[in-house]
This record gives C-alpha cells, structure tokens and sequence, in this order.
C-alpha cells in the first residue's frame, strides 16, 4: 500500500505551503516585504515495466510501460521580486527606491554588509542615518547638530540645511547595489538580506544611475502581499492537505478490509 506514504508526503508539502502562505500573511504590513511561493516537484518513479523496453523477440516497444510515482517534495521557497507600492509618509529620513536596487546596510560584527529595501531611516546620537536597529546605511556623512533640513534627492544625494547659512550644505551620497539573482539573496529577518554564492556579487551605483531605481523621499516601499491572492492559496491548500488525508483514511479502509478477511 504505497498510498499512505504518497499520500503523507502530500499532507507535508500542503503543510509547508501553508506555512509560506501564512508568513506572508503576517507580514502584510512589513515595509518592503517580499511575498514567497512554495515550488513543489514528484519524487521518483518505480518501473514495473519500463517505457521503451523490448516487448518481442520481433523488436516491438513499449509504447508507454508503468512506472508508478512515489509522491512531492518541496523543491524551493521562491520570493517574488515585485515592487510594492510606494507609499507616501511625509517623514523626512522615509526613503523609497522605486525600481531596482538595496540599500547597503553596515552591521557591527559582520564580516560582509547586509542589504535592505525598507528604508525607513532616523538619526542618531552623531548625525549618522542608521536603521531602526541602529546599523548605519553607506554613503551618507553625518549630519551637523545645526542643520534644521534635510534633502535627498532622486539620484541619492544628501543635502543638509544648516542654520545660518542660505544654501543647502551636501552630506554624501547614497549607494544602491543590485543582484544578478535577487532571488538568490538569503533572508536574514529584520527586512535584510546577505549576499550568496547563488545571488551573485554585489553590484554597486548610485540612484538614477542604468540599472538602479531612483529615490523618493518621504516614502516608503510597501509590502508586495496581495491578501486575495493568499487567501485564495490558503483555501486551496487547505483542500489539497484534505483530499490526502481522504487518500490515507480512504487506504485505511481498504488495509482493514484485508485484515477482516477470513
């Protein structure tokens, strides 16, 4: 009865689907998200007779044979790449990069920068534009403890307004970096990836520059989650994870029957 082990492997993909489904849930709100989707593939196949074999001495072939299928497993975890919208908060340190890019983010005790999109940025005790953790994003300098403005513009530059003075002050410029394969950054949580063999090497340019988004101030990156559409794939799972379960009771029966026989 090779039913019940086929049928118990679908229970488990239907279960991790439901697992990346409900994380993507619960990050409907996490700025700059990025949705995932499960990727499932069969597992090998038992030849009772094999396709193509010769059936006669007179060199006939199989034309399709039996081979008999051993159930699914969870090939990958893919995260989908689309830009989320982009919205609007009013907040000077809010900035967005719509279209491609990550902002480089240096963390204390890392051997390599980590990457991020959520650009929800502040200030520190010493002027530096850090993360809400308080890591430090590359490019910017330090802001004065005098400057009352602060400007970047779509390209990344940072200007400051200081008191006193009439024109804007410049404070460095933010860098982006771009992935041959973005999909192959690994997650890191707190909205931050780390480069990998299968993401590629880093490649770094400013904002506006071929290849890179441009900034907008005053925004952030939503979350790229459409809630219809994981609500849908819940319930579809949902009825996969039953009909094998069905399979299992359904085999139950039939092994029970056996056993009743006299």
């Amino acid at each position: 009865m090779r039913a019940l082990n086929i049928a118990a492997t679908g229970m488990l993909s239907q279960q991790t689907n439901v697992e990346v489904i409900s994380n993507n849930i619960a990050n409907l709100n996490t700025t700059a998200f990025k949705r995932q989707r499960a990727e499932f593939r069969d597992l090998l196949y038992q030849n009772a007779r094999r396709v193509g074999a010769t059936s006669s001495d007179a060199g006939t072939i199989v034309p399709s044979g039996i081979q008999l299928g051993s159930g699914v497993r969870t090939a990958a975890t893919y995260r989908i790449q689309e830009q989320g919208t982009i919205t609007v908060t009013d907040n000077t340190l809010d900035l967005a990069v719509n279209g491609k890019g990550y902002f480089v983010v240096n963390v204390p005790g890392r051997a390599e920068p980590t990457y991020t999109r959520a650009g929800s940025f502040q200030l520190d005790a010493t002027g530096t534009i850090v993360t809400a953790d308080g890591y430090p994003i590359a490019g910017p300098d330090a802001v004065p403890q005098n400057a009352v403005d602060i400007t970047v513009n779509a390209n990344g530059q940072v200007f400051v307004k200081v008191d006193g003075q009439a024109e804007p002050v410049p404070a460095g410029q933010i860098q982006l970096v771009n992935f041959q394969n973005e999909s192959g950054l690994q997650a890191i949580g707190d909205n931050m990836y780390e480069r990998t063999p299968a993401s590629g090497e880093a490649i770094e340019g400013n904002p506006g520059a071929e290849g890179f988004g441009r900034i907008i101030q005053g925004a952030v990156e939503s979350s790229n989650v459409n809630v219809v559409a994981e609500i849908t794939n819940l319930i579809t799972a949902q009825r996969a994870y039953e009909m094998n379960s069905k399979v299992i009771s359904t085999t139950d029966q039939m092994l029970n029957t056996v056993n009743q026989l006299r």
